[in-house]
């Protein structure tokens, strides 16, 4: 079977992304973003989504963090993708609810070719750690666009802002590798009755 492998280097004017990832991995990460909060997240992904992922980014963190967050959602994206290769075999969706004390977050993926991002959730803190909240949705919509991915997320309860973006990025993940998983019972086959994904 093909290695589902990829490695990228994403550069701007703004930001200098390098990923390496293995989507059939055993959730080993090394991430450095200078956003430490946005790096437990990514390494998160990497664990719960059974990735072994590489990223090393520099962005313009002395404007803000805006271009480093949605730029390494545009690089992991098309890492992914990139990865993926032509998709036959691969189970193509994927939901998970995730737990996390008091809250709760929902996450469904489908690696459909088309870009679609919906999150609905609402965080009482600007900041989670040294991490703005409100780049969550670029974040998530950046990936959605570059991976050619529905990514749909909400946060149906929480009261800890720490938790309720945990759990949102863990849920993201188990659905993503549920949705990448390799289906034997299909393995030649595309997920798809267009001919196309």
């Amino acid at each position: 079977m093909r290695a589902r492998k990829a490695q990228l280097r994403r550069t701007t004017t703004e930001t200098d992304i390098r990923v390496r990832l293995n989507l059939d991995g055993r959730g080993r990460a090394r991430v450095r973003t200078g956003i430490r909060f946005f790096d437990h997240m990514l390494e998160l992904v990497a664990r719960h989504g059974a990735i072994d992922l590489e990223i090393l980014a520099q962005g313009d963190l002395d404007v803000d963090q805006h271009h480093t967050v949605e730029d390494t959602g545009l690089a992991l994206g098309e890492a992914v993708r990139q990865a993926l290769g032509p998709k036959r075999g691969i189970l193509r969706a994927g939901y998970f609810l995730m737990p996390m004390d008091e809250t709760l977050a929902a996450a469904a993926i489908d690696l459909s070719g088309r870009a679609h991002c919906v999150c609905r959730w609402k965080l009482s803190a600007r900041l989670v750690g040294d991490f703005q909240a409100e780049l969550l949705e670029d974040f998530f919509g950046a990936f959605a666009q570059a991976a050619a991915a529905n990514v749909h997320l909400r946060l149906l309860y929480g009261r800890s802002s720490h938790h309720q973006v945990e759990a949102l990025f863990k849920a993201f993940a188990r659905a993503l590798r549920f949705a990448a998983t390799r289906d034997p019972q299909m393995k030649r086959v595309l997920p798809s009755t267009k001919g196309l994904l």
